[in-house]
Formats: C-alpha cells, sequence, structure tokens
C-alpha cells in the first residue's frame, strides 16, 4: 500500500487521523515523521506537523512476530548456557589431603626417609589448607575480612496503591450549595477575562463529585496548551468548593468534550510507544503530566503483554516510563 501524508496540530494528532483515516490500529500503521509541528513566535512562522503513513500488511506483522520471538528465543537459550555451561571448580577434601599424605610416607619410606622427614610436608599440608579455610593471609599475618555482596535493589519502587475514597451521600441542600460555590467563582473569573460562557453544573452522588461544564465561542482559550488552563481552573474551583464541605469534594471541569479527546489521544499514544518499546527494547519516558493524564496511560497499557509502566519524578515534572517486561 502507498504511502499517505497526513497534516495535522501535532505528531499525535496525525497519526491519529491516520489510523481513523486507514482504518487500522496504531501497531499496524508505519509512518514517517515528515515536519513537525512549530508553534513560532507569536504565531509568525507556525507550521503544522506533517507525517507520511500506510497501513502495513498481514505478512509484515507475521514477520515481524516471528523476528520478536526468534530474538526472544534466543536471548533465552544464550542465557541458559551461561548458567549451566560453567567449568566446575577442584575442591580439595581432607580425606584426599589423608590420601596425598599417606601415599608421600609411602614413599619416602620406600626411598629409605624416615618419618619425621614425612610429617612436615603433612604438617605444611594440613596447615595450608586450615589457612585457605579460614581466609588467612600469611604475608600480611591477618585475616581477610569477609567478602560483602550488595543487595540487589530494583530500579524502581513501584507505588503502593492508595486506599479508596469514602463517598457519602450529602443532602440535596448541601448538593446545591457545592454548585452554587463552583458556579460563583466560574462566572467571576469569566467575567474577569471579558469570557461569555454559559455554565452547566450537577452534582454526582455516585462519585461525590461536581461536574461543570461550559460552552462559548473562546473555549479555545479557557483550555489553554494541553487543557493547562483548564486543570489550573479546575484546581482553584475545588479549592472554593472544598472550603463549604468538610469532606473531599472532587471538582470535573469540560468544555467541548475536550476531556475525551485528550483521553482518545493519550490511548493512541500510549499505544504507539509500546509499539515502539516492544520493537527497540528500549524505555521511552513520557512528557510530564498531571495525575489524571498519567492514570489514562497505566491503564491503558495495563493488560500489555510486553510494556509495563510505571511513574517517576516529582510535580510538576512527575512522568509515565513504558519499560519493556523483563
Amino acid at each position: 500500500m502507498d504511502y499517505k501524508e497526513f497534516t495535522a496540530k501535532s505528531v499525535d494528532e496525525a497519526i491519529t487521523q491516520a489510523c481513523l483515516d486507514l482504518g487500522v490500529t496504531s501497531d499496524r500503521l508505519d509512518y514517517d515523521v515528515i515536519q513537525e509541528a512549530s508553534s513560532g513566535f507569536l504565531g509568525i512562522g507556525s507550521r503544522p506537523a506533517v507525517i507520511r503513513a500506510r497501513a502495513r500488511s498481514e505478512e509484515e506483522l507475521e514477520k515481524e512476530r516471528h523476528a520478536i520471538e526468534e530474538a526472544e528465543k534466543a536471548a533465552k537459550e544464550s542465557v541458559v548456557t551461561k548458567v549451566f555451561q560453567q567449568p566446575e571448580k577442584k575442591v580439595i577434601t581432607s580425606d584426599e589431603i589423608e590420601k596425598r599424605a599417606a601415599a608421600a610416607a609411602a614413599k619416602a619410606k620406600a626411598e629409605g626417609r624416615t618419618e619425621s622427614d614425612v610429617k612436615p610436608e603433612r604438617r605444611e599440608s594440613g596447615r595450608r589448607e586450615r589457612d585457605r579455610g579460614r581466609g588467612h593471609d600469611r604475608r600480611r599475618g591477618h585475616e581477610k575480612p569477609a567478602r560483602f555482596e550488595e543487595p540487589q535493589v530494583p530500579e524502581y519502587e513501584p507505588s503502593k496503591p492508595k486506599p479508596e475514597r469514602v463517598i457519602k451521600p450529602v443532602s440535596e441542600e448541601k448538593a446545591a450549595e457545592l454548585k452554587q460555590a463552583a458556579e460563583d467563582f466560574l462566572k467571576s473569573v469569566f467575567d474577569a477575562m471579558h469570557i461569555e460562557a454559559e455554565i452547566t453544573t450537577e452534582y454526582s452522588q455516585e462519585e461525590g463529585s461536581v461536574n461543570c461544564t461550559f460552552s462559548g465561542e473562546e473555549m479555545g482559550i479557557l483550555i489553554g496548551k494541553r487543557g493547562q488552563t483548564l486543570d489550573s481552573l479546575q484546581y482553584l474551583t475545588s479549592l472554593v468548593v472544598n472550603k463549604k464541605s468538610e469532606d473531599y469534594v472532587r471538582v470535573k471541569l469540560d468544555t467541548e468534550d475536550y476531556r475525551a479527546r485528550r483521553a482518545d489521544t493519550l490511548n493512541n499514544l500510549a499505544r504507539n510507544i509500546a509499539y515502539k518499546v516492544r520493537k527497540t527494547r528500549r524505555p521511552v519516558s513520557l512528557e510530564p503530566m498531571n495525575p489524571y493524564e498519567r492514570r489514562i496511560i497505566h491503564s491503558s497499557l495495563q493488560g500489555n503483554r510486553f510494556v509495563e509502566t510505571y511513574s517517576e519524578g516529582e510535580e510538576p515534572y512527575r512522568h509515565v516510563v513504558v519499560t519493556p517486561k523483563r
């Protein structure tokens, strides 16, 4: 199949567009990045991302799967060979020493030497064997310290699962108060920004959260780059709402179905990165993300047979690492 060019705001969106257009999943997509996206300076000189992509045939996928299986099989065989084909070390036991001493005594007797000529050699052999067992260094006159082996420490410590949040039902009056607090704060922010937006607020008893959606003409400003403005606004709204609540209440803000679209983009990104890690056998670190987006990546690759994920770093630079399974 011939290559086709796809243009979008970012490489991830171009890959998603290619998958939808060609009707394949990301692991069956063969693509090359022709041009990276650039925002330019103050919007001047900006350019979109351009990729060249095609759908891979079943024959190509089968050849690649076969090559990966052969490589894994060869790696396992090499490890087994190294472990089980080690040369055996010869150990001299005390019985062997006694046999050698007896043979030396018999030989000395045959040659006409006395037993006293043999005993020093026997005593010296026994002394050398005892010194070897104690790790004694006769040249320096003290015992060698025992060899210390450092314990094997894993590359990372998986985070402990957080306890489940207990959701307590609230009364209708309390739910209305929480929704009103969120609406009043958002209206004050929108008025200060000179943005007209229609706000819809509801309280979910199942999730214990205040869900706010708003629509208007300038929602792109409220979303910001990769949702950073929307996340910041959600955090501030959460602080305002929880001032009026004894128990913690989650606040979710969304506009123009951005959360769902972002989740689809992250799921596609996770599959693409997993395919890359499986192919190269090298870990890949993603860009810093908030906890909600990191959770999407972890969930997307949770059942993958070839890769695993973990988070590292400190907020706000904490990011997800995708690494091949051992």
